[in-house]
């Protein structure tokens, strides 16, 4: 049966459990056992974020120009028919996972639409897919299409005149190794899948592309990824770009000029001004950079070798070509980019948010835009001078929930990409405000928390941003950074640093005495005067080798 589930943003938003359930009901170990029916009369509401949160797919309707698609990396999917003023939810109920990696609409038939679960960037926090679904009826409805376990699907593409025919790029899993990854095919709208391309069980797709106006010329950009806590895994010499030239029968490994050592991500665009014009961006070692053909892959050669265009390669490398010029070309990472010369030259492009993931272009008004990056989805009717709102779409990623004793409570978290949030319970004047978003306020700390606020004096918050602490007074709206450790988030080795932390790193203030705050690197870091101050009262947690860990505590240890 489909798995229903809540946007993050709504959790908790019925209030916290009374005190007195909470003591309530025979224990397990640690855990209480709680009376179902105390809890029938609450319901979940949605009282905010609708700020939109990390996007990495994006379709269009050719034939109906103001209608969009999007994929989001919590929320599911979502659809607009106004061009991006108000986006409905059409997932809810129907997907056993929120995290998206893939949409394609039917060009033969727009009622027709594919998704793919899983994103491929994959990040420390990722959810893994679980398979594919299909529409029948524009979104309304859907039913679960197979793939259950490939894991994470960098593309899904529905074949031009037959939307029963469809090619899914599976990365495979992300945390090791399994057979059940590459390039699958139906033919039968999902009742029967072949795995047409496979390369190994490590090694995965993450792209495949059809040549416009050729549905028997496919790529394929073979990828292997895979994430350990501790760093991430891209590339491998068996990684590559392939092409069929049968329809998906049989694959060919492409050489003529591209990478020849470590190959990592890759992907690929064709334009339909020119299908013999083939881009591929390509994470590689050596010899990274934007790679072009223009005999549909026989020969290649290095476009660009710009450093902006594979920053961070495994989150991003999305390259999208513009469908009626085919020496326009975009590519996404932290920064949105153009080219108007086939990628000798590049330019910046402003979106209403950084770090972005996909683009389609409509081939009938290659104006029409819609855009996707961490902060959600944008659409531009012009290309690219002015976007729609990413104020509309309640797809946050939350990474933790805090609630305080006012009335109305305020709820407390840190939204990926963004900065942390207050978000009130009710309305916090008779009158509602014209826009909710009057009722928001930032908070201390950044993107990854955690934010809590003080248990008696909910003016004050604490917050934490990878490791650093502050304290906020909302009075004054001024926040103060008591640093436990070193004051640099990013590149200083690690030799250089004693305390080592989380990006997500824990804090709990004690209920015995609110000033007394706990922070944990691999140490345990305490204060007793709310960050003025710290101290270890931890060995190094990270070892059980009593020598190493009186050296560390005494910081001969780096």
């Amino acid at each position: 049966a489909p798995l229903p589930y809540v946007a993050l943003g709504a959790l908790l938003a019925a209030g916290p459990a009374p005190l007195a359930a909470q003591a309530e009901g025979p224990t397990t170990g640690t855990f209480t056992v709680f009376d179902p029916a105390q809890f029938t009369g609450m319901r979940y509401r949605m009282i905010g974020p609708a700020r939109g949160g990390r996007v990495t797919t994006v379709a269009g309707v050719p034939d109906q120009p103001h209608t969009f698609y999007m994929g989001s990396t919590g929320g599911g999917v979502w659809k607009t028919t106004d061009a991006g003023q108000t986006w409905l939810n059409v997932s809810d109920g129907y997907f056993a996972a929120a995290s998206m990696g893939s949409i394609d609409v039917a060009p033969s038939n727009p009622e027709v639409v594919w998704a793919g679960t899983g994103s491929e960037g994959i990040r420390s926090n990722v959810s893994v897919g679980r398979g594919v679904y299909r529409s029948a009826d524009g979104g309304k409805t859907w039913s679960f299409a197979g793939l259950r376990d490939v894991g994470q699907i960098g593309a899904v593409r529905i074949h031009p005149r037959d939307p029963e025919t469809v090619f899914v790029a599976a990365t495979g899993s992300i945390f090791g190794r399994n057979r059940e990854r590459g390039v699958f095919r139906t033919r039968d709208g999902g009742r029967t899948w072949q795995k047409v391309l496979f390369v190994s069980d490590s090694t995965g797709a993450v792209d495949v592309e059809f040549q416009p106006g050729n549905p028997d010329v496919l790529y394929a950009s073979m990828w292997r990824g895979e994430r350990k806590p501790w760093t991430v895994i891209s590339g491998a010499r068996e990684g590559g770009i392939y092409r069929s030239t049968d329809g998906g029968d049989t694959w060919k490994k492409l050489g003529g000029g591209l990478p020849t050592g470590l190959f990592g991500k890759s992907n690929v665009a064709v334009s339909a001004a020119d299908p013999r014009r083939v881009y591929a961006l390509i994470e590689a070692k050596p010899g990274g950079g934007l790679y072009r053909s223009d005999d549909a892959g026989d020969t290649w050669t290095l476009a660009s070798d710009y450093a902006q265009l594979i920053t961070r390669p495994f989150y991003y490398t999305n390259i999208t070509a513009d469908p009626t010029n085919a020496d326009v070309v975009f590519v996404g990472t932290e920064g949105f980019y153009r080219s108007d010369d086939a990628g000798k030259t590049w330019k910046t492009l402003r979106t209403p948010h950084g770090d972005n993931h996909d683009l389609w272009i409509n081939p009938g008004d290659p104006q029409i835009w819609v855009q996707a990056n961490d902060g959600g989805v944008n659409v531009t009717l012009n290309g690219g001078r002015t976007w729609s709102t990413q104020y509309n779409q309640p797809t946050a990623e939350i990474y933790q929930v805090f609630v305080d004793n006012q009335f109305p409570y305020r709820v407390y978290g840190a939204q990926q990409d963004n900065s942390t949030l207050i978000v009130p319970s009710l309305p916090l004047a008779q009158s509602s405000p014209d826009d909710p978003i009057q009722s928001w306020r930032s908070g201390p700390g950044c993107e990854t928390g955690p934010i809590i606020p003080h248990p008696t004096q909910p003016d004050t918050v604490y917050g934490s941003c990878k490791g650093q602490y502050s304290r906020m007074s909302l009075r004054s709206g001024q926040e103060k950074q008591y640093w436990v450790g070193a004051q640099s988030l990013y590149g200083n080795p690690g030799k250089d640093l004693i305390l080592r932390f989380q990006r997500v790193s824990p804090m709990e203030i004690s209920p015995h005495d609110p000033r007394t705050i706990y922070y944990g690197s691999q140490y345990v870091h305490r204060t007793r005067d709310e960050g003025v101050t710290w101290e270890r009262i931890s060995p190094d947690l990270t070892t059980n080798d009593p020598k190493k860990q009186q050296q560390r505590q005494s910081g001969g240890l780096s």
